[in-house]
């Protein structure tokens, strides 16, 4: 009798997409993964069910498809993040200068002290958007975050790490004020146009997909309020890495992980772990998102040209932590650019 690693490794094959595919399936995992390779897709498969009760045929195992439109969540912040650094780039935005330079109606306490960089690596200490249960980003909401950033704050400038929504709110506020167009314009003239990216949209006050919980995205903005397909965020992802969004010295400034902030970046992480199956270490750049039982996962390996995406409406699916060596994200990471996990 064969035994059922052989098998199930003779139906997917010894290749990175077959291995990421294996992983993938036989750990449970309900949405969509994509895999890219040297600037190539080489897998864009759905596993499980939209709807974790639903029975489908065999011959269609899965109901996610490449087309869904996705919350790509705090992914956007990637996204805000790289029009910032091309306006840095362009000498239009300083990391140094304060953030009343740009906003001068900020009201919040500490608005003088807060530079353009702390708020997009995250120790601005501006308030909690969170506090209250989220109120401001409930369908109906009468409290919008700009009034919440405007709060009384957590922290003094600079003095501690704190990952929140607010950053980003007012990052996005900065955008527009610099460039004096939406950010939504913005988004289009930058990004999603000159890079096919069709599917993409701000969305609207109220979204809400199959196992999804109601959220007035719009009021996320620049911090969370993007959507669109998994090939779309590729898309990105591959522009990134080949150079076509950032000059190298705004895009190193960008993925420069603080080891003392946990290697937080600009509106990413970046760091070097041990995957199974790889000699060296790797150099990751990680995004996550995560809004009302959407999560998403945006690994880029860019010194190997490496993608690997995915997209989930589990809010129990569990990516665990690459850095701890264990984990679904770690596993599928490990298969996709290494020989992959042990059997």
């Amino acid at each position: 009798m064969i035994p059922l690693i052989a098998m199930i490794a003779a139906f997917y094959g010894p290749e990175p997409a077959g291995r990421v595919a294996e992983i993938a399936d036989f750990g449970g995992f309900a949405g969509m993964v994509l895999l890219a390779e040297g600037g190539k897709v080489s897998l864009e498969k759905g596993f499980g069910t939209k709807l974790p009760q639903r029975v489908v045929r065999a011959r269609n195992p899965s109901d996610f498809l490449p087309g869904d439109n996705w919350r790509w969540a705090s992914v956007t912040k990637q996204i805000t993040a790289t029009m910032a650094m091309q306006d840095v780039a362009a000498g239009r935005l300083d990391l140094d200068a304060p953030i009343t330079r740009y906003l001068p109606d900020f009201k919040g306490p500490t608005g003088k002290r807060i530079t353009v960089g702390m708020v997009l690596g995250h120790t601005s200490g501006l308030p909690d958007s969170n506090a209250g249960d989220a109120a401001a980003f409930r369908p109906g909401a009468t409290v919008l975050p700009d009034a919440v950033c405007a709060g009384a704050v957590r922290d003094q400038p600079g003095a501690s790490f704190n990952y929140d929504n607010c950053d980003y709110i007012i990052a996005g506020r900065i955008l527009e004020a610099v460039n004096r167009k939406p950010y939504a314009q913005l988004l289009a003239e930058r990004i999603t146009k000159p890079l096919g990216m069709t599917s993409v949209r701000i969305a609207g006050p109220h979204v809400a997909g199959l196992g999804e919980a109601p959220v007035n995205l719009a009021t996320y903005g620049a911090a969370g309020a993007i959507t669109g397909s998994i090939r779309d965020l590729w898309r990105f992802d591959q522009a990134l890495i080949n150079g076509k969004l950032l000059p190298a010295t705004a895009r190193a400034k960008m993925w420069e992980g603080r080891p003392q902030y946990g290697f937080a970046a600009l509106g990413q992480w970046s760091f070097e772990v041990k995957l199974s199956g790889c000699n060296n270490a790797q150099r990751i750049i990680e995004r996550r998102g995560a809004i009302g039982g959407v999560q998403v996962r945006n690994y880029m390996l860019p010194d190997r040209n490496i993608v690997l995406i995915a997209m989930t409406n589990r809010d129990d699916i569990e990516f665990g932590e690459l850095w701890q060596g264990v984990g679904l994200g770690y596993n599928l990471l490990s298969a996709a650019a290494c020989k992959g996990p042990e059997k």
